[in-house]
């Protein structure tokens, strides 16, 4: 009763956000909610986790380095927070994005073959299968609910009407629903970066983490490449989306979902290490 009692005064204030950010426009509540989460987020139990992550992740750096990267990562934490209310108007344009490597997406559309797309939780990450959708490739999109059920109706909306309208929830189920969509000729996207409970132990960044193997098995299954994409927040709050060259596992690595799935963690790991400031560090990922 008392979680309930929360999420439900969580949602209203999180509601109360959002109006007040449609009244004063997109440029004006980026700076006000990355303003906030700077000097909010450090409050919160996340921030042990924060270090934690960043003596794994870049172990050299300085005390003043990982502040630096901690006070990046809440602002792009709070612009990305306040942006959900703004998916629309991301959807009608694309003069806030650059896209490299565009001709991947292209000839994966013109094959008419699916393919695993697979990132982390970068910059604004709904925004690749946002761009992938507006491309018009077939995609449908893997996600975890939340558990605030006063907000997670809202935020299925949004991702379902401006995002990707195929939305799958996590979970066995969602295997099904993904094989089914695959059988039919769509993509499936899914995020790699978060610790499951059945997954497989896998060294990232040399410690130990469970991570999901539906990448592997999938791509195993469907004879299909898989494909790494990054999103990156700029300092003018434009992002650039870079799509990686497909990766095409040998038959003997096919069926050996371990062995794949460490791939995969290695590119996430070269992903993150290019900008740590734009993962979400408050995910305890080894636990």
């Amino acid at each position: 009763m008392k979680k309930t009692i929360f999420y439900f005064i969580q949602s209203i204030i999180i509601y109360l956000f959002f109006l007040i950010s449609k009244i004063i426009g997109l440029k004006l509540s980026r700076k006000f909610f990355s303003f906030i989460f700077v000097k909010i987020g450090r409050l919160f139990k996340s921030k042990k986790i924060i270090l934690q992550n960043l003596d794994k992740i870049c172990p050299k750096a300085s005390v003043l380095e990982k502040e630096l990267i901690i006070n990046r990562m809440w602002s792009n934490y709070g612009k990305t927070f306040i942006e959900y209310i703004y998916l629309n108007a991301f959807r009608k344009k694309s003069n806030h994005i650059n896209i490299k490597n565009k001709k991947i997406i292209e000839d994966i559309i013109k094959r008419d073959k699916p393919v695993i797309f697979i990132s982390g939780h970068f910059a604004n990450y709904e925004l690749m299968s946002m761009e992938l959708t507006k491309a018009n490739a077939k995609l449908a999109t893997i996600y975890r609910p939340l558990n605030n059920i006063f907000l997670n109706f809202f935020m299925e909306y949004l991702r379902k009407t401006f995002v990707c309208k195929n939305q799958i929830k996590k979970g066995l189920n969602g295997v099904k629903e993904a094989l089914g969509y695959m059988k039919n000729g769509y993509s499936v996207a899914l995020m790699v970066d978060q610790r499951v409970s059945e997954g497989s132990k896998i060294k990232f960044f040399n410690y130990n983490a469970y991570t999901t193997t539906l990448p592997a098995q999938l791509s195993s299954r469907f004879n299909c490449d898989i494909v790494p994409i990054y999103i990156s927040r700029k300092n003018d709050d434009s992002f650039e989306m870079e799509i990686l060259d497909p990766i095409s596992f040998s038959e003997k690595s096919k069926g050996k979902k371990e062995l794949v799935t460490k791939k995969i963690n290695e590119i996430i790991e070269k992903l993150i290490s290019r900008d740590p400031s734009q993962w979400i560090l408050t995910h305890n990922r080894w636990k």
